[in-house]
């Protein structure tokens, strides 16, 4: 992860569209950070967990439905033009339809995917402009330890509600309808 902080003015728009192709750009307080684009990994584990998520819960296949569930957003947070997210999801209720830019509201739950790139930024920078923001739930998959960390917002502070290991099955907030067979996330050692 690289971050370019910001001289004078701040990181705009056009800075994240000046990029390299290669490149992800998110602009989180007025600070430009860069990073390579995941790796397959990565990218596996965030399709599977859509998977698992999109059918129950955005198309009320097998689950309640009700939600929008979306790859890779760009969202607006507290003054931060573009934040990405690995995965994030919305109620219908507070999100009736998609918007063509960036989404002005803020998320019901977000995902991280935990990678050597992105790890102290996940969770030192993101986690806490998440809080700031008032995400209700955050969840944290993290591909070197094979767990899914899961938590919820009390008081403006965290609260893990569960960490799960690989090929546990797993009823989580705010998707607690479904279970969810972690065992498809990780290939066999």
């Amino acid at each position: 992860m690289r971050s370019i902080a910001p001289t004078a003015p701040p990181a705009t728009r056009a800075d994240l569209e000046n990029l390299p192709e290669h490149v992800v750009g998110e602009i989180i307080e007025g600070v430009l950070y860069t990073f390579p684009r995941p790796h397959p990994r990565h990218v596996d584990i965030e399709g599977l967990l859509h998977d698992d998520l999109k059918s129950p819960f955005q198309r009320g296949r097998g689950g309640p439905g009700g939600w929008w569930i979306l790859v890779e957003p760009g969202i607006e947070l507290r003054g931060s033009p573009e934040v990405v997210p690995d995965l994030a999801g919305w109620r219908r209720e507070r999100l009736p339809s998609l918007p063509d830019g960036p989404i002005p509201v803020v998320p019901d739950w977000l995902c991280e995917i935990l990678s050597p790139s992105t790890r102290g930024h996940d969770q030192r920078i993101k986690r806490p402009l998440y809080a700031r923001a008032g995400v209700s739930h955050l969840w944290f998959i993290d591909l070197d330890g094979r767990t899914l960390s899961a938590s919820k917002l009390v008081g403006g502070r965290w609260l893990e509600i569960g960490v799960f290991g690989e090929g546990e099955r797993v009823r989580a907030e705010p998707f607690e309808a479904i279970e969810i067979d972690t065992s498809e996330w990780w290939p066999a050692a």
